[in-house]
């Protein structure tokens, strides 16, 4: 029997496997990165060109009202909805991981909103806490007066937080399931043998064990929170509520920029600060997660 002959290969052959999409990183990441980088210090509009102007988009920045009502609104929404995000999906894998019959059923229901359109669900909800939308329809059937879900600032806001918590409820339940499957069995064994409870098992055993993860899930929906856009965008019809006081860090990026008259350069300057800030929520996470694996 004849040995098997040898495959040799040019040394830029990986190359050539990796290069399709380092292309595509290069000119849809990399390069619009860098370039919003180089605008941020510049005047440049909509139609192109632009001076140097160094600092004077951030010192605008600084004096900016709009800016601030969209940090501290951006601020409120990551805020608010981090923690039902890592708790609530962690409640419902509980359950869903139990195999009884329809949990099938169970399991697609909360999915669904995950890969629903982002405009389907914007209209949904919309239709729903519209002031003449199903939710204000039973009120007034009840004899309460209408809510202005849609109209107040405050109430636009807590509304979109609902909306993201329920779309995010069956991602971050699919996170949970897998991490939950890893939850060693031989320690929930013992705590049962030793008579834990089911409320006992779950935070002397599974709660530890899920640390990383919960972590991990902090920070994705933190850095989802502190970026929304769709949800406010789509129940405010674009507006950003009355007088734009809902409007988000994304929300005010869109709207500086976009149109021929729109302030690239400005809106870079924005889109550099909201980077640094999810930058350094991706470091605390990094770091929390290394104190976990030292724990």
């Amino acid at each position: 029997m004849q040995p098997a002959a040898q495959v040799t290969h040019k040394p830029y052959t990986p190359w050539l496997f990796l290069l399709p999409g380092l292309v595509v990183s290069l000119g849809f990441v990399i390069f619009p990165f860098l370039n919003m980088i180089v605008l941020s210090f510049t005047d440049a509009s909509a139609l192109g060109g632009g001076q140097f102007t160094g600092v004077d988009n951030f010192v605008r920045m600084a004096q900016d009202p709009k800016f601030w009502v969209a940090a501290r609104n951006s601020l409120l929404y990551m805020v608010c909805v981090v923690p039902p995000l890592v708790l609530l999906p962690l409640l419902i894998a509980m359950l869903a991981q139990k195999i009884v019959p329809g949990i099938g059923i169970f399991r697609t229901a909360f999915f669904t909103p995950v890969i629903a359109s982002a405009v389907v669900v914007g209209l949904i909800w919309t239709w729903l806490l519209d002031s003449r939308g199903l939710v204000n329809s039973v009120v007034e059937a009840l004899g309460g007066a209408r809510i202005p879900f849609l109209t107040d600032s405050t109430l636009l806001l807590v509304s979109s937080m609902i909306v993201t918590i329920w779309r995010g409820l069956g991602y971050y339940m699919v996170i949970y399931l897998s991490a939950l499957a890893n939850v060693p069995k031989d320690l929930l064994e013992a705590a049962m043998v030793d008579g834990a409870g089911p409320v006992r098992r779950f935070w002397s055993v599974t709660v530890p064990s899920l640390r990383p993860t919960m972590v991990l899930i902090a920070a994705l929906s933190a850095v989802n929170g502190f970026r929304v856009f769709s949800e406010i965008y789509l129940l405010s019809g674009g507006s950003g509520g009355p007088g734009g006081a809902s409007t988000t860090l994304v929300m005010l990026i869109q709207s500086v920029g976009r149109g021929l008259t729109g302030e690239v350069g400005y809106a870079s300057a924005l889109s550099l600060v909201l980077f640094v800030i999810l930058l350094g929520l991706l470091l605390i996470t990094l770091k929390l997660n290394r104190r976990e694996d030292q724990l």
